[in-house]
């Protein structure tokens, strides 16, 4: 294949110095897109509420329009989806993003509009090649062609003709550009299948012969997905199957618990990674340099960021800071108001900022506790119901419980594990164990996909320990009585072992 890198890297260092310019000017170029998504949606049932025409300034934007949370716009999105037009966005909005639930239903749908698949789902994408290209001037990676992981359409809800709801990454397949599509593998039959225990073996056979530069997706999904190719070709390391491979374009999960994963099988010599930071709700920031994996927020792509500090995110009336407001080393919960027609939108992630010229930032978690160790977004409430429905089918009374991943390793499969203190148990734990298993596949629809065909994620397991094991933990750390609790849920392992080993 032709390496057209050369003749199209002007174009993407052009788009960098664009970013470079605003280095230093975060206040006015984000105070310029306000004023840009105002004036747009003026005529918005949302617009009209707000007297969005009347709108000069921040300080007037904030004092009119209230935080929301997904549970807030529920309703109105649900309209959306329907087919009224004119509420949160102008027009009518075609596309949904399916995310993981919240507690009032088992999925969220974000609304992607025209200007959000062009000016930031796509531009977003753009500036990720960017970065690289101008991080790695020796690239090649329009030689060949990029392996895409993408998910697919939902079925749950009835729609309307011409509405489409699904993962985001389905969506911007679907839409793509032709002849970037010419670019990635693989096609778009085998991209949007829905049931994984068919669309991996077609990927692995679609991929595994083709000439891959570059990677985009989930570092727990990916892994497996290159596990496969590697075992279907009988070799040690990826780059024997795929010898120009050269940069891998991560997000959505941490990539830290897999980094010495994929450094044991990739060629080191020849192999990059690229911290991402990309949501249903908008493409938000990318990794600027290789010094650190802290992401340059992208300022000029229909996103207006909005911060509350961290320690005001439970406050009825929290504190909340423009870009040109906030400090270096503060962790802040992110809000956006965006094109997609999410106004002053509680995303749920924190991030702390690591430098201000430019903004930079790392993901700090989220704003309650989760797991999300493998991209599936697990709950709190999904936890609470999943334990109830266990108990309830087993016969079986909980008093405590937690949970935490348990990454792969040899012979062990990635899954989570529950710590629970029955204070009557189970006269068949399997029956607990396949009743939560379901119960959380039907409460939460990224854990669904990720248990599908036990391809990515294992069943979970189940460790009762003895009454009193979780007071115990909770006076050893100085929290017994009052409402204090052991946490439901958890990103790593150190609480389930803590409780383990006492």
């Amino acid at each position: 294949m032709i390496n057209f890198t050369p003749f199209v890297r002007g174009r993407f260092i052009d788009r960098l110095k664009e970013h470079v310019r605003y280095i230093d000017h975060a206040d006015s170029v984000q105070q310029g897109t306000l004023v840009q998504l105002v004036e747009k949606a003026s005529l918005t049932q949302l617009g009209r509420k707000y007297d969005f025409s009347s709108c000069r300034t921040y300080y007037d934007f904030a004092q009119r329009v209230p935080l929301y949370t997904y549970e807030d716009i529920r309703p109105t999105v649900m309209r959306m989806i329907n087919g009224e037009k004119d509420l949160l966005w102008p027009g009518r909005v075609l596309n949904f993003a399916q995310s993981s639930g919240t507690s009032g239903g088992k999925s969220k749908y974000i609304p992607i509009t025209t200007e959000s698949f062009k000016l930031n789902h796509y531009q977003g994408a753009s500036d990720v090649v960017s970065h690289y290209l101008n991080l790695n001037p020796d690239s090649r990676i329009f030689s060949g062609k990029a392996l895409i992981l993408g998910g697919s359409f939902a079925n749950e809800l009835k729609l309307r003709p011409g509405v489409r709801v699904g993962d985001l990454s389905a969506n911007l397949i679907e839409f793509m550009n032709p002849i970037a599509n010419l670019m990635r593998t693989p096609g778009k039959d085998i991209a949007l299948m829905s049931d994984w225990t068919e669309k991996l073996p077609k990927l692995i056979e679609a991929s595994m012969n083709e000439n891959i530069t570059n990677l985009s997706g989930v570092p727990s999904w990916f892994l497996t997905v290159i596990k496969q190719v590697m075992e279907r070709k009988g070799v040690k390391c990826i780059h024997e199957v795929w010898p120009n491979l050269e940069i891998y374009f991560h997000g959505g999960i941490s990539f830290e618990p897999y980094r010495a994963q994929y450094e044991a099988i990739c060629d080191m010599s020849r192999m990059h990674f690229l911290n991402t930071y990309n949501a249903s709700e908008g493409f938000f920031a990318v990794q600027s340099s290789w010094d650190t994996t802290a992401m340059m927020l992208l300022l000029d792509v229909g996103v207006f960021y909005e911060f509350i500090p961290v320690e005001d995110i439970n406050s009825s009336n929290p504190e909340v800071y423009p870009i040109w407001e906030i400090e270096a080393g503060k962790t802040y919960e992110l809000v956006i108001t965006a094109c997609n027609g999410l106004w002053r939108y509680r995303l749920g992630d924190t991030v702390l900022v690591e430098s201000l010229n430019p903004v930079k930032i790392q993901i700090a978690g989220r704003t309650s506790c989760f797991i999300n160790a493998f991209g599936e977004e697990l709950m709190e409430h999904n936890a609470d119901h999943a334990i109830t429905i266990a108990s309830q089918a087993s016969g079986s009374h909980v008093q405590n419980y937690t949970a935490a991943p348990v990454f792969a390793s040899e012979g062990v499969q990635p899954h989570h594990q529950w710590v629970v203190e029955f204070s009557q148990l189970p006269d068949d734990i399997s029956v607990f164990i396949s009743a939560l298993d379901n119960a959380l596949k039907k409460v939460n629809s990224d854990y669904e996909a990720k248990r599908s065909g036990n391809i990515f994620l294992g069943a979970p397991t189940v460790k009762a320990v003895p009454q009193g094991s979780f007071n115990k933990w909770l006076a050893a750390h100085g929290k017994l009585g009052g409402q204090r609790k052991v946490p439901r849920l958890c990103n790593d392992s150190h609480i389930v072992d803590e409780i383990l080993n006492q």
